[in-house]
């Protein structure tokens, strides 16, 4: 089947990679809107080696998964400091803060025009100002992506600015500024990378570029979260961490994600909640559903093969059936401390609005197959639980 493939100009990706970033933005421009996130100390290595290629920063900080005023902000300071090229050095939310205001800086109008779901939805007309990206977590893979994810407090609701405009110049990836990561930011992103590994690779836009960096990805994360998690300063599994997360990115940057993502955008947006852990905390009760779905409605339509390949793909079970994986992923959950959606205020009155929004998300369209209205009610009210507190969907 036909399919495209999109992904940064140029990625980096190794132990001490972060050496690349100087030369490279030396080439782009001359002053720097440095976005960044809490991990200092990456920071600083960065904003040495700029200042080594004689590279002005000016400084924005993002403290906090990004809205639209706050991108809004880095467009007036980046404008006021005449800065030519935009870095972003963080995790996700900084990453996607950087990559918003790249864009806006050289697109007329305002924030609101590009916006899917509550503004005009208008596509981008020029390339965004040069960007870089630099991940110091191992989880959303937004440094290949191209689109960034945005809160509107106004609407309680997290949308997207989209456009294969926003594709980063330069990613860098560098499994060594992950290293000071506490494990539960490790636990939380970690289980983003697996939930942006699973959905591609079940997805109804999957091609098979998209399935060989799901498998690689999904082994990976299989062999190494957990040594991450305990382990931190294990820079094997870090390295394995960083790609995997990697990987995931470009592979639901060119094949979708599905109905975890589509519930994150709308649970995010109401409640204040990590993306991450939201993720985590819905992601064994979508494999199970989607699973038990397509096996009594499309049993012929690959999806339940699919979930055989990635249970024994995490398990290193060659037998493992989609039931192992399932039970794998919860009991991973459980390690890791994840904790229920009930935990972030969501309470059972809140699930028809959910479910609703969840419903018409633009990543639920990528799900092997659609939820009803019931299956959808079913998964929510099953992640108000602790991981572990119920038995499996079904049993």
């Amino acid at each position: 089947m036909p399919f495209e493939l999109a992904t940064a100009t140029r990625i980096v990706f190794g132990r001490g990679a972060v050496r690349e970033v100087a030369a490279a933005a030396k080439t782009m421009g001359g002053r720097a809107l440095l976005v960044t996130g809490s991990q200092r100390e990456s920071v600083l290595r960065l904003l040495e080696a700029l200042c080594a290629e004689r590279i002005d920063g000016v400084g924005f900080e993002v403290h906090s998964e990004p809205t639209l005023d706050l991108v809004r902000q880095g467009v007036e300071v980046a404008r006021r400091e005449s800065c030519d090229l935009v870095i972003a050095c963080g995790g996700g939310s900084a990453i996607d803060a950087g990559k918003a205001i790249a864009a806006l800086l050289t697109n007329p109008g305002e924030l609101g025009d590009y916006l899917e779901v509550i503004g005009k939805g208008q596509p981008l007309r020029r390339p965004s100002l040069p960007f870089i990206a630099v991940p110091t977590t191992a989880g959303t893979g937004s440094e290949v992506t191209r689109n960034a994810v945005l809160a509107s407090t106004q609407h309680r609701v997290k949308v997207s600015l989209r456009s294969p405009f926003m594709l980063a110049r330069l990613a860098v990836v560098d499994p060594e500024l992950t290293l000071d990561l506490p494990p539960d930011v490790t636990a939380r992103t970690g289980l983003d990378a697996l939930t942006q590994l699973i959905e591609p690779y079940v997805s109804l836009r999957a091609n098979p570029l998209t399935d060989a960096f799901c498998r690689e990805g999904l082994r990976r994360i299989g062999g190494w979260l957990r040594r991450a998690y305990h382990e931190g300063g294990d820079i094997e599994a870090r390295e394995s961490m960083s790609l995997a997360s990697l990987l995931g990115g470009l592979a639901l940057a060119n094949a979708g994600l599905g109905v975890v993502h589509g519930f994150a955008a709308p649970v995010g947006g109401m409640f204040d909640a990590p993306h991450g852990a939201v993720c985590a905390a819905l992601l064994p009760h979508v494999m199970e559903m989607n699973w038990r779905a397509a096996l009594a409605r499309a049993p012929r339509s690959g999806t339940p093969g699919r979930y055989e390949t990635v249970a024994r793909l995490l398990t290193g079970n060659p037998t493992a059936t989609a039931a192992d994986g399932v039970d794998w992923v919860r009991r991973l959950c459980r390690e890791l401390q994840i904790p229920s959606l009930a935990s972030y205020g969501i309470q059972a009155q809140d699930v028809p609005a959910l479910v609703d929004k969840a419903a018409r998300a633009s990543s639920t369209k990528g799900n092997p197959l659609q939820l009803t209205t019931e299956e959808l009610t079913e998964v929510l009210t099953a992640s108000l639980r602790p991981p572990g507190g119920a038995p499996p969907l079904g049993r």
